[in-house]
């Protein structure tokens, strides 16, 4: 049975990690039989209300929140190592781009958290698969940008460009497809970047995260 890390961003595709490709990506990783340790930073991010899409006047904790998705199995990202996973998966939101990374405000001059570079390149050294859903790519070019990956948001223009100037490829993609870097073991798929919904985003990711586990073998 394979052991998977997954890395959220908080609790909500505004301002943490977006639900859906998160139980989505925790869904076809039970039914896949794969066993997951869920983590997330313990930082925190100003919360957004979800109904007016505007500040709130308050500070939440990163952890505290995507505990609400992992049903409190989750623990501080500072806690785990490479060596106890077989690969690694971030969902995507919008707080991938503001809790996880600075890309949200510095784009391709941005840098991951520390505590999420260090497991990604854990992972990736150790040759194993690792994994971006939606804008979580992000993430993976600004870590791995030396080494030229390839990998996908979807088709906006904009992400992509800010993408290619960290040194990664991008690759459009359809929503219910995926992109794989062999050379570098790297599955990334669009999801809610292209959306429209539910049932859409589904497709890509059952598709992505089959890959990963028969990658993480």
């Amino acid at each position: 049975m394979s052991t998977i890390g997954v890395i959220l961003a908080g609790c909500g595709n505004i301002d943490g990690a977006e639900i859906h490709e998160s139980v989505l990506t925790l869904l076809y990783l039970a039914q896949a039989g794969a066993k997951t340790r869920i983590y997330a930073p313990d930082v925190s991010f100003e919360a957004v209300n979800f109904l007016t899409k505007k500040p709130m006047g308050e500070r939440r904790g990163v952890l505290v929140e995507a505990a609400r998705i992992a049903r409190s199995n989750i623990k501080d990202v500072a806690t785990a190592k490479g060596a106890d996973l077989d690969a690694l998966i971030l969902p995507g939101g919008n707080g991938v781009a503001k809790n996880l990374c600075d890309f949200a405000a510095r784009g391709a001059g941005g840098s991951a958290h520390p505590e999420v570079a260090r497991l990604i390149r854990e992972v990736h050294d150790a040759g194993r698969p690792v994994g971006a859903i939606c804008i979580a790519p992000v993430v993976l070019a600004l870590v791995l940008g030396a080494k030229k990956p390839r990998l996908t948001i979807g088709n906006d223009m904009g992400t992509a460009q800010a993408i290619e100037k960290t040194g990664a490829v991008h690759v459009n993609c359809p929503v219910d497809d995926i992109v794989v870097d062999e050379r570098l073991n790297l599955v990334t798929t669009p999801a809610y970047m292209l959306g429209p919904g539910i049932a859409d985003v589904a497709k890509g990711i059952e598709k992505f995260v089959v890959e990963i586990v028969r990658r993480a073998g």
